[in-house]
Protein backbone atom coordinates (compact mmCIF):
# COMPACT_ATOMS: atom_id res chain seq x y z
CA UNK A 1 0.00 0.00 0.00
CA UNK A 2 1.31 3.25 -0.80
CA UNK A 3 1.37 6.36 1.48
CA UNK A 4 -0.92 8.96 1.29
CA UNK A 5 1.04 12.39 0.37
CA UNK A 6 -0.02 15.60 1.14
CA UNK A 7 -3.30 17.12 -0.42
CA UNK A 8 -1.67 20.01 -1.25
CA UNK A 9 1.98 20.41 -1.91
CA UNK A 10 4.36 23.15 -0.32
CA UNK A 11 4.61 26.02 -2.40
CA UNK A 12 0.68 26.12 -3.15
CA UNK A 13 0.92 29.52 -1.60
CA UNK A 14 4.09 31.21 -1.64
CA UNK A 15 4.78 30.31 -5.57
CA UNK A 16 2.86 33.88 -5.74
CA UNK A 17 2.24 37.02 -3.98
CA UNK A 18 -0.53 37.47 -1.81
CA UNK A 19 -3.81 38.47 -3.36
CA UNK A 20 -6.39 41.40 -3.19
CA UNK A 21 -9.72 39.63 -3.87
CA UNK A 22 -12.79 41.38 -4.84
CA UNK A 23 -15.68 40.92 -1.93
CA UNK A 24 -18.95 42.55 -3.33
CA UNK A 25 -18.20 46.25 -3.37
CA UNK A 26 -15.40 45.54 -0.63
CA UNK A 27 -11.67 44.82 -1.35
CA UNK A 28 -9.41 42.62 0.91
CA UNK A 29 -6.06 43.25 0.62
CA UNK A 30 -2.38 42.17 2.74
CA UNK A 31 -2.42 44.04 5.18
CA UNK A 32 0.70 46.71 5.34
CA UNK A 33 2.55 48.59 8.23
CA UNK A 34 1.12 51.78 7.69
CA UNK A 35 -2.27 49.95 9.30
CA UNK A 36 -0.70 49.85 12.46
CA UNK A 37 -2.73 52.68 13.81
CA UNK A 38 -6.03 51.04 12.23
CA UNK A 39 -5.13 47.42 14.04
CA UNK A 40 -4.85 49.53 17.73
CA UNK A 41 -7.94 51.08 17.22
CA UNK A 42 -9.92 47.90 16.40
CA UNK A 43 -8.04 45.81 19.24
CA UNK A 44 -9.31 48.55 21.32
CA UNK A 45 -13.07 48.05 20.67
CA UNK A 46 -14.55 46.04 23.27
CA UNK A 47 -16.22 43.12 21.25
CA UNK A 48 -13.47 42.59 18.95
CA UNK A 49 -10.91 42.40 21.93
CA UNK A 50 -12.77 40.19 23.88
CA UNK A 51 -13.61 37.47 21.29
CA UNK A 52 -10.51 37.61 19.88
CA UNK A 53 -9.12 37.18 23.00
CA UNK A 54 -6.50 40.19 22.44
CA UNK A 55 -5.45 44.27 22.94
CA UNK A 56 -2.54 45.91 21.35
CA UNK A 57 -0.66 48.03 23.26
CA UNK A 58 0.79 50.53 20.49
CA UNK A 59 1.79 50.71 17.18
CA UNK A 60 4.71 48.96 17.40
CA UNK A 61 3.38 45.80 18.47
CA UNK A 62 0.60 46.09 15.86
CA UNK A 63 3.47 46.34 13.32
CA UNK A 64 5.26 43.21 14.21
CA UNK A 65 1.85 41.51 14.10
CA UNK A 66 1.48 42.60 10.39
CA UNK A 67 4.94 41.89 9.66
CA UNK A 68 4.64 38.39 11.43
CA UNK A 69 0.83 37.69 9.11
CA UNK A 70 3.46 38.32 5.46
CA UNK A 71 5.71 35.53 7.23
CA UNK A 72 3.03 33.03 7.74
CA UNK A 73 2.32 33.47 4.24
CA UNK A 74 5.54 32.71 3.26
CA UNK A 75 5.86 29.75 5.24
CA UNK A 76 1.96 29.02 4.58
CA UNK A 77 0.88 28.63 7.74
CA UNK A 78 -2.10 31.44 7.47
CA UNK A 79 -2.70 34.33 5.76
CA UNK A 80 -4.78 37.50 6.71
CA UNK A 81 -6.16 40.27 4.59
CA UNK A 82 -7.49 43.39 5.66
CA UNK A 83 -11.07 43.88 4.58
CA UNK A 84 -12.00 47.55 3.13
CA UNK A 85 -14.60 49.68 2.08
CA UNK A 86 -14.61 50.73 -2.07
CA UNK A 87 -13.11 54.21 -0.61
CA UNK A 88 -10.08 51.67 1.17
CA UNK A 89 -10.95 52.56 4.26
CA UNK A 90 -10.23 49.50 6.71
CA UNK A 91 -13.21 48.19 7.70
CA UNK A 92 -12.58 44.22 9.35
CA UNK A 93 -9.85 41.42 9.13
CA UNK A 94 -10.66 37.89 7.35
CA UNK A 95 -7.71 35.39 7.99
CA UNK A 96 -6.81 31.99 6.79
CA UNK A 97 -6.28 31.72 11.01
CA UNK A 98 -4.58 27.94 10.39
CA UNK A 99 -3.37 26.18 7.04
CA UNK A 100 -3.04 22.68 6.88
CA UNK A 101 -1.93 21.77 3.48
CA UNK A 102 -0.85 18.60 3.98
CA UNK A 103 -4.76 17.90 5.07
CA UNK A 104 -5.82 20.49 2.56
CA UNK A 105 -7.70 22.18 5.81
CA UNK A 106 -8.28 25.69 6.77
CA UNK A 107 -9.41 27.84 9.70
CA UNK A 108 -11.28 30.63 9.25
CA UNK A 109 -11.42 34.17 11.75
CA UNK A 110 -13.01 37.47 11.19
CA UNK A 111 -13.70 40.60 12.66
CA UNK A 112 -15.12 43.82 11.28
CA UNK A 113 -15.31 47.21 12.68
CA UNK A 114 -18.07 48.24 15.18
CA UNK A 115 -19.04 51.38 13.15
CA UNK A 116 -19.28 49.00 10.14
CA UNK A 117 -21.24 45.82 11.83
CA UNK A 118 -24.54 44.61 10.60
CA UNK A 119 -23.90 46.14 6.99
CA UNK A 120 -22.96 42.49 5.93
CA UNK A 121 -18.84 43.31 5.89
CA UNK A 122 -18.14 40.06 7.45
CA UNK A 123 -20.26 37.73 5.52
CA UNK A 124 -18.95 39.35 2.25
CA UNK A 125 -15.74 38.61 3.19
CA UNK A 126 -15.88 35.58 4.34
CA UNK A 127 -17.87 34.15 1.17
CA UNK A 128 -14.99 35.92 -1.13
CA UNK A 129 -11.63 34.32 1.01
CA UNK A 130 -14.06 30.99 1.35
CA UNK A 131 -14.29 31.20 -3.14
CA UNK A 132 -11.02 31.86 -3.63
CA UNK A 133 -10.03 29.21 -0.63
CA UNK A 134 -11.11 26.28 -2.70
CA UNK A 135 -11.06 27.46 -6.27
CA UNK A 136 -7.53 29.22 -6.47
CA UNK A 137 -5.76 27.40 -3.47
CA UNK A 138 -7.83 24.20 -3.79
CA UNK A 139 -8.13 23.52 0.20
CA UNK A 140 -11.19 20.75 0.55
CA UNK A 141 -12.39 21.69 3.94
CA UNK A 142 -12.85 25.39 5.53
CA UNK A 143 -13.93 25.72 9.38
CA UNK A 144 -14.63 28.47 11.69
CA UNK A 145 -15.48 28.62 15.66
CA UNK A 146 -16.91 30.71 17.91
CA UNK A 147 -17.98 31.14 21.01
CA UNK A 148 -21.76 30.24 21.90
CA UNK A 149 -22.12 33.34 23.29
CA UNK A 150 -21.14 35.23 19.93
CA UNK A 151 -24.28 35.11 18.06
CA UNK A 152 -22.81 37.74 15.33
CA UNK A 153 -20.51 35.37 14.37
CA UNK A 154 -22.86 32.76 14.48
CA UNK A 155 -25.30 34.52 12.01
CA UNK A 156 -22.07 35.43 9.86
CA UNK A 157 -21.14 31.60 9.17
CA UNK A 158 -24.65 30.73 8.37
CA UNK A 159 -25.21 32.97 5.46
CA UNK A 160 -21.55 32.18 3.94
CA UNK A 161 -22.93 28.61 4.10
CA UNK A 162 -20.74 27.37 6.53
CA UNK A 163 -22.63 24.13 8.29
CA UNK A 164 -23.04 23.64 11.99
CA UNK A 165 -21.02 20.77 13.00
CA UNK A 166 -21.55 20.74 16.67
CA UNK A 167 -20.53 22.30 20.25
CA UNK A 168 -16.87 22.13 21.29
CA UNK A 169 -16.83 22.08 24.70
CA UNK A 170 -14.94 24.11 27.08
CA UNK A 171 -13.36 24.81 23.65
CA UNK A 172 -11.65 28.02 23.74
CA UNK A 173 -10.76 30.53 27.39
CA UNK A 174 -11.52 33.80 27.50
CA UNK A 175 -11.33 36.25 29.76
CA UNK A 176 -14.24 35.41 31.55
CA UNK A 177 -13.64 31.47 31.75
CA UNK A 178 -13.54 28.85 29.30
CA UNK A 179 -16.37 29.21 26.53
CA UNK A 180 -18.16 26.36 24.62
CA UNK A 181 -17.53 26.80 20.99
CA UNK A 182 -20.01 26.28 17.71
CA UNK A 183 -18.00 24.87 14.85
CA UNK A 184 -19.21 25.39 11.29
CA UNK A 185 -17.64 24.20 8.18
CA UNK A 186 -17.62 24.10 4.35
CA UNK A 187 -16.33 21.54 2.23
CA UNK A 188 -15.01 21.60 -1.48
CA UNK A 189 -17.15 19.20 -3.47
CA UNK A 190 -14.76 20.03 -6.07
CA UNK A 191 -11.54 20.16 -4.29
CA UNK A 192 -8.06 18.83 -5.57
CA UNK A 193 -7.56 14.86 -5.63
CA UNK A 194 -3.73 15.18 -5.15
CA UNK A 195 -1.48 12.60 -3.28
Amino acid sequence: MTALGPYLRRGSLNASAQPSLAADGLVLRPWTVDDAAVLVTAYSQPEIAFYNRRTMDGEAEARGWITSWSARWQDESGANWAVCSGGGDVVGRVALSRLNLYEGEGELGYWVMEAERGKGVAARAVEALSQWSFSALGLKRLQLSHSVRNEASCAVARKAGYAFEGIRRSGLRHQDGWHDMHLHAAVNPQGSSST
